[in-house]
């Protein structure tokens, strides 16, 4: 089951960044300013945004099962991504993407909860496999640009029919667990009630310091290094900066997987912090090796894309756990909401910063979260406040 759910996530999640990794090709043909360019990933975190807060309210995830959840999420967000290729407009396109990350709001927490019904032991590390199907499945276009010489439509329609099996699969294949919770009835309170608990709003808090650094640190990675490549006059820059992107994410699959397993032996708050020195180190020396080889770039980022994200997981586990079992699947999508809220100023701070003064300086403006994050877990560490 965990491996049809991974494998439907990754599938799932691959509109997420279908025009932000093609995006050269849509600013040179609309014309947009970068901060224009910004909203195409920007709309996504904010249609995802408004997909979780309406999903949460109305406990969607308690009350439904969350297969069906899954599957309905999949197919309207290939759909919506599907119509970005045939927008009349910049403004068009950018609804569209709202539309998008507002259907995948039906994804990603129904299916943390359903990897959750299946796991209770080892939840940590099923969660982390999870969490890097999902990271896979926002690498995809990223490989595809490096690699494809199409349009950036037709990379973006790959994308929504890689979306549509993921739902698919999911209808067709994927159970409740033993361990999922039976549906509960509908509280209007009860997105507010999961801030009750001292150990899930730490790891809340937790989750918040991880989201400001991770998706600006997605989003961009790929034009910093295409940046650095540009200032040393390689042709191949924009290519190269693709590789790049994919190499971050793609590593940070890997990351989630081995800090899940880690998690469940040496405990998930210290792994996250563990996570989160990682890479708050490695986003510090991004200014000092702007001027570096590619290798040293790519080494770099490789590092930085494993750190950055291997502790996403332990933030839901650790929800999971200490939230009340009829509401799991509510608590988990009030985090998601908060966090993707929180990402939309930084994706956009972190561009404004590179228009202002370069791509060398522009991840600086990042580092606070991981090391506020930090300050959490070390909270959450102390035995008198892991559980409520």
């Amino acid at each position: 089951m965990l491996a049809l759910l991974g494998l439907a996530e990754l599938l799932g999640m691959t509109p997420w960044f279908s025009a932000t990794a093609v995006t050269t090709g849509i600013v040179a043909e609309y014309h947009l300013t970068s901060a224009q360019a910004a909203w195409l990933t920007m709309a996504v975190q904010g249609g995802f945004v408004a997909g979780t807060l309406v999903s949460a309210l109305l406990n969607l995830a308690d009350l439904m099962s969350a297969r069906w959840v899954f599957a309905t999420g999949c197919v309207a967000a290939a759909g919506a991504n599907a119509l970005v290729t045939v927008a009349a407009s910049p403004a068009e396109a950018v609804a569209w993407r709202f539309a998008t990350g507002s259907a995948l709001a039906l994804v990603y927490p129904p299916a943390m909860k359903i990897a959750a019904g299946w796991f209770k032991e080892r939840r940590g590390a099923a969660l982390g496999i999870l969490i890097g199907c999902l990271t896979l499945g926002k690498a995809v276009p990223y490989l595809l640009a490096a690699v494809s010489d199409g349009t950036w439509r037709s990379m973006m329609l790959l994308s929504s029919w890689f979306a549509c099996a993921g739902g698919l699969l999911v209808a067709l294949t994927v159970r409740d667990g033993p361990f999922v919770s039976a549906s509960a009835p509908f509280n209007p309170s009860a997105a507010f009630t999961v801030f009750t608990r001292r150990g899930t709003r730490l790891g809340i808090l937790g989750y918040l310091g991880h989201m400001w650094e991770l998706y600006a640190m997605w989003t961009w990675v790929g034009l910093y290094v295409a940046a650095a490549m540009h200032l040393q006059k390689n042709a191949a820059a924009d290519h190269l900066g693709s590789l790049a992107a994919f190499v971050a994410l793609g590593a940070g699959a890997a990351g989630c997987v081995v800090a899940g397993f880690w998690a469940d032996r040496v405990g998930r708050a210290r792994v996250a912090a563990w996570a989160m020195m990682a890479s708050a180190t490695c986003c510090a020396l991004t200014a000092a090796s702007f001027s570096a080889p590619y290798f040293v770039l790519l080494l770099l980022v490789g590092v930085w894309g494993f750190s950055v994200v291997a502790d996403s997981a332990q933030f839901s586990a650790i929800v999971s756990e200490t939230s009340a079992d009829d509401y799991i699947g509510t608590a988990l999508t009030v985090q998601t909401c908060l966090g993707f809220l929180l990402t939309m100023f930084s994706i956009r701070l972190t561009s404004a910063v590179a228009e202002w003064i370069g791509w060398q300086w522009a991840f600086l403006v990042i580092l606070p979260g991981p090391v506020l994050g930090v300050q959490a877990m070390v909270a959450l560490m102390k035995p008198r406040i892991t559980r409520e």
